[in-house]
């Protein structure tokens, strides 16, 4: 396959819960969408777990503490502990830990997460500009969060406080629909200040960070639905990575990734955890998965074959990436996708 492409044409002989230690878990999309448990996640993380992978929860929602996210995960019947859970504001009040004095006061544009975390580093979170804080960081408040808070973090920010984000999401996903995110917020205050954060989150290395030091991961395995955050996390962290079709990724995208956005494996869901994945080989101008061929065209992707809608969109991929090189592959692959049911 083509240079910067990690994914492993020779898949994995081995269950993906054997061949690594650890699983690095995004949550919505891939354990829970609309507060409840995604098809089969439950049972497939409950037999992960006894068979010895250890699981971490890796989010960039700094608003619920480590502890609200591992009840809420124990309701759904995946016993949690908050040691098992990391958020994008334990890897911002690393990062600002880094660069103020023990027992700093920091601006909080935020949630109890963000303070909670903050206390954890010795830092001492305050309300208001004039509170001469060494630091601001910015991390997602909820639908209620009030415009004035994002005014003082402006205050703070243009007489030069240093600024930090947990993460720059524009979007996140609620109940009724697709709501603004943290990143949305941020960029207010960029436009009022013309300054930019330093950001903490996936899928950006201090997230990467966290997550190791606080998992002691040897051979993690990053699990998300999203390209540009759990699996760009994983592509700048130097890891495999495998994204499940629970979320927010469909095929097109998947198809059109550039390098930073493909993962080493993909599967429809969790079970993928429990099973090895199929090789792909090379055959003349095309890849093979299972009984599916896939080869790039002059306009378009074609498909041959049959057997596992699963199989064909790994050799679909492999065909995809090839063409794409160091970049997005422009090839047409709808009808092939259709043939898929993707």
């Amino acid at each position: 396959m083509s240079q910067g492409v990690r994914t492993r044409p020779e898949g994995s002989a081995q269950a993906l819960s054997e061949a690594y230690d650890t699983a690095l878990l995004d949550l919505d999309g891939v354990v829970y969408a609309g507060g409840n448990a995604i098809a089969h996640a439950v049972d497939s993380l409950a037999t992960v777990r006894t068979g010895g992978m250890r699981l971490a929860y890796v989010t960039n929602n700094a608003l619920r503490t480590p502890d609200a996210v591992a009840a809420h995960l124990t309701e759904l019947g995946i016993p949690t502990q908050a040691s098992d859970v990391v958020t994008s504001a334990q890897a911002a009040a690393r990062l600002i830990a880094d660069q103020v004095p023990q027992g700093a006061r920091v601006l909080v544009i935020g949630g109890e997460g963000l303070r909670m975390a903050l206390r954890e580093r010795g830092l001492e979170p305050v309300e208001s500009a004039d509170d001469d804080p060494a630091a601001v960081v910015q991390g997602y408040g909820g639908p209620e969060m009030p415009w004035g808070r994002l005014a003082e973090a402006s205050y703070a920010v243009a007489r030069g406080v240093p600024w930090f984000a947990s993460n720059t999401d524009l979007t996140i996903p609620s109940a009724r629909g697709i709501a603004p995110g943290n990143g949305a917020a941020v960029e207010v205050v960029r436009i009022a200040t013309g300054a930019r954060p330093q950001v903490a989150g996936k899928p950006l290395p201090p997230m990467h960070r966290e997550t190791i030091l606080r998992t002691g991961a040897k051979r993690p395995l990053v699990v998300g639905d999203r390209l540009d955050t759990d699996i760009e996390g994983a592509f700048n962290g130097g890891v495999d990575s495998l994204l499940v079709l629970t979320g927010v990724t469909d095929g097109a995208q998947l198809l059109a990734a550039p390098p930073q956005h493909r993962p080493t494996y993909v599967d429809a869901d969790l079970r993928g955890l429990l099973t090895g994945q199929p090789g792909i080989t090379r055959e003349g101008d095309g890849f093979r998965c299972g009984g599916w061929t896939a080869a790039a065209g002059a306009e378009r992707l074609e498909l041959t074959g049959d057997g596992e809608a699963l199989d064909g969109l790994r050799a679909l991929c492999a065909a995809a990436w090839t063409a794409g090189g160091g970049g997005a592959c422009e090839l047409d692959g709808e009808k092939p996708l259709a043939r898929l049911g993707l």
